[in-house]
């Protein structure tokens, strides 16, 4: 049995005018590392809280290692670490003192699981007298994760851990993930950083309540159904425009220093003719190449259909 199920998950607010997460299904398997992707407002935060036994369903099955959560959810609430998107622990506490009072919810103690949190905590060791609102960014979510960790969980739900953190603390959040999932923790992590799914075994891509698809990122990517390309010139916020207008183009999107598009048919001199057609417009330093599609694109492809 998969550790984490969902089956045909419905979730809805303010008397069924709001629907979070809509006829959801997917399954973690033990071990893994699952990001459910998506942009904010696409449900994520629903379902973890539905997992975590802090919400209920409108509808449908869920379990988390075999135990319902509506029937079992104390087992669940013993047996899972939450990490919320929001910094939740106390802020008036010492790193040092946040991390006793977690322990002590689950009559355990640091020191009983500090083999599982020591790569982390000794980052932020040298601030365990600093109380919890005065931590950086990057200082908040590790301790917030070693909290989350404190009474050694066999699932770990972590809800945008890296919105509003640094490049480098984003960096070793991940490599602090991959280090817990040799230790055989299920990872389930929310994110609405498309570079990020990479780092996932697997990925559930989520939009407005809906799951658009389930596979690994390799997989994901592989079904990008045309061949995709980058243009780059002198005036990109023009380009971007004459782009569209250009017959031929099926799909334009600004990805940072270029823009990524695709053809509606696949002539062999597509490159050549998009070239000529934007030198026609006057623009300098032209340049048009194939590239590999991304999880970004294929996101953007698959809300289009």
């Amino acid at each position: 049995m998969a550790e984490v199920i969902l089956e045909n998950i419905t979730k809805t607010y303010n008397r069924g005018t709001v629907l979070a997460a809509d006829n959801v299904s997917f399954a973690v398997e033990k071990g893994e590392l699952f990001g459910l992707i998506g942009a904010d407002g696409a449900g994520k935060t629903s379902i973890f809280r539905v997992l975590t036994t802090l919400l209920l369903p409108d509808s449908s099955h869920a379990s988390v290692q075999g135990n319902n959560i509506t029937t079992d959810y104390k087992k669940i609430r013993h047996s899972v670490g939450y990490m919320p998107g929001k910094f939740s622990l106390y802020q008036d506490l010492t790193v040092e003192e946040n991390l006793r009072f977690f322990a002590t919810l689950f009559n355990t103690t640091v020191d009983a699981n500090y083999d599982l949190i020591k790569d982390i905590y000794v980052q932020i060791e040298p601030f365990k007298t600093r109380r919890a609102g005065k931590l950086s960014g990057g200082m908040k979510q590790k301790l917030a994760l070693c909290c989350a960790l404190i009474h050694r969980p066999q699932v770990l739900f972590l809800d945008e851990p890296t919105t509003g953190v640094d490049t480098v603390s984003r960096m070793e959040f991940w490599q602090m993930l991959q280090k817990l999932r040799q230790e055989g923790i299920t990872i389930l992590v929310s994110t609405p950083y498309m570079d990020e799914a990479a780092l996932c075994e697997r990925i559930a891509l989520m939009q407005r309540g809906k799951i658009l698809i389930v596979d690994t990122p390799e997989h994901i990517t592989a079904q990008y159904p045309h061949k995709l390309y980058a243009a780059r010139a002198n005036n990109m916020s023009k380009l971007l425009t004459d782009l569209r207008g250009y017959e031929n183009i099926a799909s334009c999107f600004a990805f940072g220093e270029f823009h990524h598009i695709s053809f509606r048919q696949p002539l062999q001199d597509n490159e050549v003719l998009l070239k000529n057609y934007l030198q026609a417009k006057h623009y300098d330093h032209v340049e048009v190449k194939q590239i590999k599609p991304t999880v970004e694109d294929c996101f953007i492809n698959l809300m289009q259909a």
